[in-house]
């Protein structure tokens, strides 16, 4: 069975003491900056949309890691029926600190990266324990260039 449905998003970082992710609240759970792939798009356009669709931060204040992209696939409901979804995230590094303008969560929060993560065990916590172990791979973090703009 071949994906129907794509959705794609950021797994976002800022600098700090300690280093934090950024997770969007919505009300039962919570959530990446996300969303489904307009026609035309690639999967990395959607994300950058969508992060500025929802948090507010452009493209030009996020560094993309370009050895990194996250993808899942499963099942959801679309019209009574069963579809085949793929999720694609990437890791991103916030330049510069922000005051996030959110449009469709109901807050947000910083957490603390320390893995590991009990967070949501369907998409989140998979997802950070493959970035942990991106990240102890990478001699340096964050890259020196994800910070100098």
């Amino acid at each position: 069975m071949s994906p129907e449905v794509f959705s794609s998003g950021y797994l976002v970082f800022r600098l700090g003491r300690p280093i934090q992710f950024l997770l969007m609240k919505h009300a039962s759970r919570w959530d990446l900056p996300k969303g489904h792939m307009d026609p035309g798009e690639t999967p990395l356009q959607t994300a950058v949309r969508e992060l500025e669709e929802e948090t507010g931060i452009p493209e030009q204040e996020i560094w993309t890691d370009p050895n990194f992209t996250y993808d899942q696939e499963y099942t959801v409901q679309v019209n009574k029926r069963a579809k085949l979804k793929k999720l694609s995230i990437y890791l991103g590094w916030l330049r510069t600190d922000r005051t996030l303008v959110l449009t469709e969560h109901e807050g947000y929060r910083w957490f603390d990266w320390s893995p590991p993560h009990t967070i949501q065990l369907q998409t989140i916590d998979p997802l950070l324990t493959k970035v942990s172990e991106h990240l102890a791979k990478s001699p340096v973090w964050p890259p020196p260039e994800a910070i100098r703009g």
